[in-house]
């Protein structure tokens, strides 16, 4: 069957599109930027990439019309702040696209809507489905609630939390009761789904056998981890006050930590599991789906993470619009060093950021990332993530990775932290040698004001970071 896969480059895109394909699908996957996509080698020739953006009709022809199934896996809620509005005309759009096409069904992950006050976070999901129920394709939701798995986002924000505070004073939410699911249940339920005639134009909440209250996931995430935490919840802490404890003692955005706070609120608990029966499978546990994750990161084999979804930055904008460094208007550190060792040097250069940290003055780029939290940016705590794996579209601490060969030996990547302007720091192999060029284009007086406040730690940092990058040690 030919498959349209939206979301191809997010979380769940980029695991469920190898199952697909084992499956003997073919698989169309739509991107809005295909510098961003990189499929695994042994995917290239069985799939078809096409650029589609839901909110530029003009896009939409790149679909093709025989097309027999798709999946809408789209999801704005990092991206701006009225993404509900934004939801809803990318589900609009999408369903009038589809409906020109062959397209048989259409599944849809969504999240567990069963109280009468919900979130807007939940509401935006309700009202995405509502409006995909309006094809003439027959449609199934899976609403889900809390997923956990290596490099989703509700798995690293409790990782922050347990692992970073062993006291936390919290909100009186953390005693909502929710029902998590692992992530290779929800792509068993994904690809299950797909042409299962008993589930064409119904809804099914998809949840594991555990209903806890987020507190007891914390602690019992410690327990897994063998770590001794203390939590206390109290009912002062007001959504906003919640939104930013949570936004400066884990990696999330303030969007998403203000969205997520909003929807503890909310119980997320199935109200059957009739959907189990019907594809014949037997969840596993929070335990074992918090053992699963540790085993991937142990092993260094992160499929996807939610920091690598571009709306984390909260920027629209493609990899294509930066990856060409401007030279006019621009302030310009330039520095090269010869290296002793091309590989040892290239392995380096992959593997910096994160807990390798950036080789020179550490403590000064994380005093860079507590001030760039300070004002509503991602700051450093996004980390990369694989320790020594690099593509395109990668977040890397408060960069984006906007071009990566190694056998060329360069590395570009585009600033997101906040700033009066635009960066890019890339490091090149020139003629054996290290180059390592910083590159600032300002906006404003107060862009140049910047920039020269900086230049006497730039003289200090990246000196020292070029040094240690082409040492044999």
């Amino acid at each position: 069957m030919k498959i349209l896969l939206t979301g191809a480059t997010g979380y769940i895109g980029k695991r469920l599109l190898p199952l697909l394909v084992e499956e003997g699908h073919e698989v169309v996957c739509s991107v809005r930027d295909k510098a961003r996509f990189h499929p695994q080698k042994s995917l290239i020739d069985k799939i078809e990439i096409i650029e589609v953006d839901l909110l530029d009709e003009s896009t939409f022809s790149n679909i093709p019309n025989d097309i027999d199934g798709a999946y809408y896996l789209i999801h704005s809620m990092s991206a701006s702040a009225n993404y509900e509005e934004l939801e809803k005309k990318c589900a609009a759009n999408f369903q009038k696209a589809i409906d020109k096409t062959d397209a048989e069904h259409v599944v849809y992950l969504s999240g567990i809507i069963n109280e009468d006050e919900l979130s807007k976070h939940l509401s935006s999901r309700k009202a995405v489905e509502m409006t995909l129920e309006k094809g003439k394709y027959a449609l199934t939701t899976l609403r889900a609630g809390i997923i956990i798995g290596s490099g989703s986002a509700s798995f690293e924000i409790i990782r922050d939390l347990v692992e970073k505070l062993p006291y936390m004073i919290t909100p009186k939410w953390l005693n909502t009761r929710c029902q998590p699911i692992g992530i290779s249940d929800v792509l068993k339920f994904l690809s299950g789904t797909l042409f299962k005639k008993e589930t064409y134009n119904k809804n099914f909440d998809i949840g594991g056998p555990d209903i806890l209250t987020y507190k007891e996931m914390l602690l019992e995430f410690a327990r897994v981890r063998g770590l001794k935490r203390t939590i206390h919840t109290i009912p002062i802490m007001t959504p906003r006050l919640s939104s930013y404890w949570l936004y400066f003692v884990t990696s999330t955005s303030y969007r998403l930590a203000k969205a997520l706070v909003n929807s503890m609120k909310v119980e997320v608990v199935c109200r059957d599991h009739k959907i189990d029966a019907i594809l014949g499978i037997e969840t596993i546990t929070y335990e074992e789906a918090l053992n699963k994750a540790f085993a991937k990161i142990q092993k260094h084999e992160i499929v996807s993470s939610w920091k690598d979804a571009y709306s984390s930055s909260g920027l629209e904008s493609h990899i294509s619009d930066f990856i060409e460094v401007p030279t006019h208007g621009c302030f310009v550190d330039q520095r090269r060093r010869a290296f002793e060792d091309r590989e040892k040097c290239i392995e380096k250069v992959w593997s910096i950021g994160g807990v390798n940290g950036w080789y020179y003055g550490n403590f000064l780029w994380k005093i860079r990332g507590v001030m760039d939290k300070m004002v509503g940016g991602v700051g450093l705590r996004r980390g990369r993530t694989n320790v020594d794996k690099i593509e395109v579209g990668d977040a890397l601490d408060f960069w984006r990775v906007l071009y990566a060969d190694k056998d060329e030996g360069r590395l570009l990547l585009g600033a997101e932290m906040k700033l009066p302007g635009e960066a890019w720091l890339e490091f090149k192999i020139i003629d054996g040698k290290l180059q390592q060029t910083a590159t600032f284009r300002p906006l404003g007086l107060g862009g140049r004001l910047y920039w020269y406040a900086v230049l006497p730690f730039h003289g200090l940092i990246f000196n020292g970071m070029l040094k240690s990058l082409t040492s044999n040690k």
